[in-house]
């Protein structure tokens, strides 16, 4: 049961005769800025009685006199201008909260139109160690891909991996003069990572270096022998790397396909545009005028080079053949957004996205220092992906060690709940930000065990677990009851029923997330119910509760609380443990 969409549902069929169209209406409801005054409120009478030219307290009756309501409301309630104030009957959260337990999806229903998306994000440049800023679009777009297949959406993931531009070239130009044999063979990511560092420097402060390192791409390009085989060579050592990434973090993909993938489309996409009249040289380069743009899109340089704006416009054409999306989005840092721009009017312009494909540039800003700067490490590189995750483990275990006092949990319990909690903290801080602002890094408050932390919400979740075991209580057979109606939850104080209501918003909280592509609004959700179980627990003791009746009905509330922290964990790509 979602309490916003049954609301909805009602009204919907009190406007009928009202509006012209009720749909326009419906996010008017909202839940109540003051509990006293209701749950939700609606606030639909203004704005349609300014439409109608009516007295907005008389729409509001009218409203209310066509409402079915009884079955599930207390009477509706008309405050100031015409607000109604809405609050739910306690038996309709009771029957709400017993029907969580009937699947495992925890009152979240699958969307009734499933759309085909086409999930584009992480993708890390092959020939370089992943780093700070592959941790937004990797762990914002893994989010999405859950919570989009979770209700229902038919997605495709793909990690479009940088494996063919310059910084091979960097690679193979350090092949020739730097390569260290011995330690290539011991370790080859760190030797090639040693050699990008290396070349990179130099190119930067010699410009003969930097032309030496575009002749290798070039060469690369044009199918040189040599450099082809080299590349062969090193790019399996390469994926290796990034997926081993990947795996720490738990995340799969669809496909990896490359910009190497594409290349073969390059030269008969770039000559079918300009044969159709769709591109057209302008001082010996290719270009593509776009409408009400001052400034073309380049796809094929004077040297006949072709750039990530022509493989980019390959892969929406490949897309759109092989599978046929609704909607695609790009999961990229908000400095692309003038490229998206320019590929999305493009791509409808050329005919590679009708006008229903939503193409979606999901952007986000920039993870910081304390010094309000990227965050760098203290020599001025960029930090690591992989050295993030070996803090954040670490540190993670120093807290758990710190507060295992007693020594409750084994040495490989220790590393199991530090992986989790410590890769846990590093995406939640991300993911808990509004994806369009900066934000500062920070172990401490990662790591905090309270406010708004994987470890509070990780920690929240054990702790309501230690109930059960401490109550020698078993969930399974608790639920199995509540699923066949014997036993029994009575929402006597009004602590119980705020969580009860809180709980039966997640199914709003879920979708809200896919408005606007912003996983933050989960986030934002399980913080409010830890909240609320917390404010519940203080005033409703579980175990000692009065009757037998009252403990089942409370410990039914502690499990889905439990289960709708885990569930929603999860669906951000979050574990959670048992002890902590």
């Amino acid at each position: 049961m979602s309490p916003l969409e049954l609301l909805k549902s009602r009204f919907a069929e009190a406007l009928a005769g009202l509006a012209d169209n009720p749909a326009e209406y419906l996010d008017l409801i909202r839940v109540s800025q003051n509990p006293k005054f209701g749950d939700y409120q609606a606030n639909i009478a203004m704005p349609l009685a300014k439409k109608l030219g009516q007295n907005p307290r008389q729409v509001a009756q009218a409203m209310i006199d066509k409402l079915r309501w009884d079955d599930i409301l207390e009477k509706p309630e008309i405050a100031g201008p015409g607000f109604i104030n809405l609050r739910f009957k306690t038996e309709t959260l009771e029957k709400g909260v017993l029907q969580t337990f009937r699947d495992d999806r925890l009152g979240v229903s699958k969307i009734g139109n499933p759309r085909t998306y086409v999930l584009d994000y992480s993708a890390p440049n092959a020939a370089k160690p992943m780093h700070v800023g592959h941790i937004r679009s990797t762990c914002i777009g893994n989010a999405l891909n859950k919570i989009l297949r979770f209700v229902g959406h038919h997605v495709i993931s793909d990690s479009h991996l940088g494996d063919w531009g310059t910084q091979f070239g960097m690679i193979f130009y350090g092949w020739r003069h730097f390569l260290d044999r011995e330690a290539y063979e011991k370790n080859p990511v760190e030797e090639l990572a040693r050699l990008y560092r290396l070349v990179r420097q130099k190119a930067d402060a010699d410009p003969a270096v930097m032309a030496e390192v575009l002749n290798e791409t070039s060469k690369l390009h044009h199918g040189d022998a040599e450099n082809l085989e080299l590349w062969r060579s090193v790019l399996p050592h390469c994926r290796d790397e990034i997926n081993r990434v990947y795996q720490r973090l738990n995340i799969e993909f669809d496909y990896m396909l490359g910009e190497s993938f594409y290349n073969d489309r390059l030269g008969p996409l770039t000559e079918k545009l300009r044969a159709a009249g769709q591109a057209r040289e302008s001082q010996g380069a290719l270009c593509i005028f776009l409408e009400g743009e001052e400034v073309p899109m380049l796809i094929r340089k004077k040297d006949g080079a072709f750039l990530y704006a022509t493989t980019d416009l390959a892969t929406l054409e490949y897309r759109r053949e092989e599978f046929h999306p609704d909607a695609i989005l790009y999961v990229v840092d908000f400095r692309q957004s003038l490229h998206f721009q320019q590929l999305f009017k493009a791509a409808r312009q050329l005919g590679l996205a009708d006008e229903k494909t939503e193409l979606v540039h999901v952007k986000f800003g920039t993870v910081l220092g304390d010094d309000g700067k990227a965050f760098k490490t203290r020599s001025g590189e960029t930090v690591g992906l992989e050295s993030l995750l070996d803090e954040a483990e670490r540190r993670a275990l120093a807290v758990i060690i710190a507060n295992d006092k007693e020594g409750a949990l084994s040495e490989s319990e220790r590393l199991e709940n530090a992986r989790v909690i410590g890769i846990g903290a590093l995406l939640y801080a991300d993911l808990s930000q509004n994806r369009d602002s900066d934000y500062v890094f920070s172990f401490d408050k990662m790591l905090a065990m309270n406010g708004n932390t994987a470890t509070y919400m990780q920690y929240a979740f054990a702790r309501i677990r230690s109930i059960f075991t401490k109550g020698n209580v078993d969930p399974q057979e608790l639920r199995r009851r509540a699923a066949d109606g014997s036993a029994p939850l009575l929402l006597r104080e009004p602590a119980e029923r705020a969580l009860a209501l809180e709980l039966l918003k997640f199914s709003d909280a879920v979708y809200s997330v896919l408005k606007d592509y912003r996983p933050n609004m989960l986030t934002s959700y399980l913080f409010d119910l830890a909240g609320c179980y917390s404010a519940f627990f203080e005033k409703c003791p579980v175990l000692k509760a009065e009757t037998d009746e009252i403990k089942t009905g409370r410990l039914l509330l502690c499990d889905r609380t439990a289960e709708t922290i885990r569930l929603g964990l999860s669906l951000l790509g979050i574990g959670t443990v048992e002890k902590m």
